[in-house]
């Protein structure tokens, strides 16, 4: 029995619509969405790096 609710996190590589898809191939439709900043120490500096990207994925009942 798969799980009714999952986080995808969009990887460097992907964009959001590629997740999106990648998330449906699965099985999942989007019910959520959820960004973190991503830092770098430089210095003794917090820099930021990126945002991380996560869709909350709802199991499409059939």
């Amino acid at each position: 029995m798969s799980k009714k609710t999952i986080w995808f996190e969009v990887a460097e590589d992907e964009t959001m619509e590629d997740c999106l898809e990648r998330m449906k191939a699965e099985g999942y439709m989007a019910a959520g969405r959820k960004e973190e900043p991503l830092f770098e120490e430089k210095d003794g500096v917090p820099v930021p790096v990126r945002q991380i990207i996560k869709f909350k994925g709802l199991k499409i009942e059939e």
